[in-house]
């Protein structure tokens, strides 16, 4: 088996490295010699956040994704994400250190199925999360990220028809804000569905000065208790602007490194998941990417996202359509 095929199977390019190697040196070293641009979601193991380019949300990272004139893009993220800078780079190599970082929300909504929920209601439009495989999008009026979420729904009128998928919390909780009936696609994010209710009351009752933030995947139990919910560039957002000091935080904890970076006088406490040991609750996806596979993709330019010609070009369009709203 060569090489290439061996990493294939494995979804990442894995080799020893000497003990005498900085990473992050040889990272910097390989961008510049590579013309490469790193970015990385805010779910993402901190030293990566550190070193990449650009850290954001999904909707920052897609209006990154089209002012990028770098010639190889890594995106430190999970596949979608991945797709969707290359989607909007056609003509530039994207890498994920990882193949594997996947995401559970766009495996909740398979193609085939999707695409007769949509035939099945040909007088709806589709709204699609940014959380959704290239192929999902092709069937999409428009995406959206927890961030415009509101907007782009609003911007429909308000006796216009709408699927929105695939994630049936977010979806409820837009329909509570703007009195939309849209129909819900049943899917959810693994890490946002763990939330315990139970253990979030009683970090509260430990820490009765505490504010909670939840990302409104969560569960509308999880929602019903939070004093603010918000995208993940809300959540830090609110904890920087707030004169609160301490916060219990509702989404996958890879944010409170950038949290802490903002505001080191406060103090951000992860809310635990319901069958867990540890205090947070991480995305085993998003953490799959690592500083060495990193480093190694970067020298090999593997892995590398493709995406067929006719999905790209179809998947664009409420690609670009979402980032045209959210101006």
């Amino acid at each position: 088996m060569n090489m290439e095929n061996r990493w294939f199977i494995t979804g990442f390019v894995d080799e020893p490295i000497p003990d005498s190697i900085d990473l992050i040196q040889e990272i910097n070293r390989l961008k510049k010699e590579k013309n490469a641009f790193i970015l990385a979601h805010y779910y993402q193991v901190d030293e990566i956040q550190d070193i990449a380019d650009v850290v954001g949300d999904s909707l920052a990272l897609a209006q990154q994704a089209t002012k990028i004139e770098a010639d190889l893009i890594v995106m430190c993220g999970v596949h979608f994400m991945a797709e969707t800078v290359k989607i909007l780079n056609p003509n530039k190599k994207v890498l994920l250190p990882d193949l594997h970082a996947g995401c559970s929300l766009a495996d909740s909504c398979p193609y085939d199925d999707f695409k007769r929920f949509v035939e099945a209601h040909p007088d709806h439009k589709v709204i699609s999360y940014v959380n959704t495989s290239a192929a999902v999008k092709t069937l999409t009026d428009v995406v959206v990220t927890s961030s415009n979420a509101r907007q782009i729904v609003e911007s429909f009128p308000a006796d216009q028809k709408l699927i929105f998928a695939p994630d049936r919390n977010l979806g409820n909780y837009i329909n509570s804000v703007t009195g939309r009936n849209m129909l819900l696609w049943d899917g959810a994010c693994h890490v946002h569905e763990q939330f315990s209710l139970e253990k979030i009351v009683e970090l509260k009752l430990k820490y009765p000065q505490s504010l909670i933030l939840a990302h409104p995947e969560c569960q509308r139990v999880v929602l019903n208790v939070a004093d603010f919910i918000g995208s993940t560039l809300a959540l830090l957002n609110f904890s920087k602007e707030s004169e609160a000091t301490q916060f219990i935080v509702a989404t996958e904890s890879g944010i409170i490194h950038e949290m802490r970076k903002a505001s080191p006088h406060k103090e951000f406490i992860p809310a635990p998941p319901i069958d867990s040991t540890c205090g947070c609750n991480d995305c085993n996806f998003m953490k799959l990417n690592t500083l060495k596979k990193l480093y190694l993709c970067l020298k090999h330019e593997y892995p590398f996202i493709e995406v067929e010609e006719d999905v790209r070009k179809k998947a664009e369009i409420p690609i670009r359509k979402m980032l045209e709203i959210s101006k």
